[in-house]
């Protein structure tokens, strides 16, 4: 029996786990690990398997000075994508992401930060992209976001697929590398515990409005996270 392919998922913060991935990873029988790198080095390419996906996190893009494995995974990054293994980058994944293969991250970005339910709009390229399509095809678009920091400018040559009312580049592909801003992960009750620690006032409201919208969240996670295993299977 031909062996499944390898998915390395690289969590950059305790507190940002897989969350429903793990059992949406699963139903495919797909292999996969997670590599926690406030403990463990990043992993050499060599040994990174069939494809990457890299969580989000507290801290931001620029932090390596708190995080030195920032500059590691970037280099990781870089050579996964030169030969173009198939990497998703989860909102500070895909800042990381941008900002490796040639874009730019505004910290604490003007208008931020965007939380809650949030309806992607989706360019003319999504309709098309491997990861994307089927979720255009169904209409799905509802998504759960929690981040202040934004990518500002794409890499050159990459294709932005969704943007949202308050930003551009919610998500975007080069190659074999798809960056999105939102949480496709993200349960209601882990984005909930992130509102909690930040001592947000409207909390309770925000997570209202991701439960209530939770069926077409999940329902658009849970194709995501299918669809980038097809393209790791490829």
């Amino acid at each position: 029996m031909a062996k499944q392919p390898r998915i390395s998922v690289l969590q950059l913060d305790p507190g940002c786990p897989l969350d429903r991935f793990e059992d949406w990873l699963a139903d495919t029988r797909v292999r996969f690990g997670v590599v926690s790198l406030w403990d463990h080095d990043v992993p050499q390419l060599a040994s990174s398997g069939d494809g990457l996906i890299v969580l989000g996190g507290r801290m931001s893009a620029h932090d390596q000075a708190h995080h030195p494995w920032l500059d590691p995974l970037s280099d990781l990054l870089a050579d996964a994508h030169s030969i173009d293994l198939p990497i998703l980058g989860l909102c500070l994944g895909h800042q990381v992401l941008a900002e490796t293969l040639g874009g730019a991250v505004t910290v604490g970005a003007e208008g931020g930060p965007e939380d809650g339910r949030a309806e992607l709009l989706w360019t003319d390229a999504a309709a098309s992209d491997p990861l994307f399509g089927g979720l255009v095809a169904e209409g799905l678009d509802t998504v759960a976001m929690s981040h202040s920091d934004v990518v500002a400018e794409l890499p050159p040559g990459a294709v932005e697929l969704a943007r949202t009312a308050r930003f551009p580049h919610a998500a975007f592909r080069l190659g074999s590398s798809w960056g999105v801003q939102f949480h496709p992960e993200a349960s209601p009750d882990l984005v909930a515990s992130w509102y909690r620690r930040s001592a947000r006032k409207d909390t309770d409201a925000l997570v209202e409005g991701l439960r209530t919208a939770d069926g077409d969240i999940r329902a658009s996670g849970r194709a995501l996270a299918h669809a980038f295993v097809d393209i790791v299977r490829g």
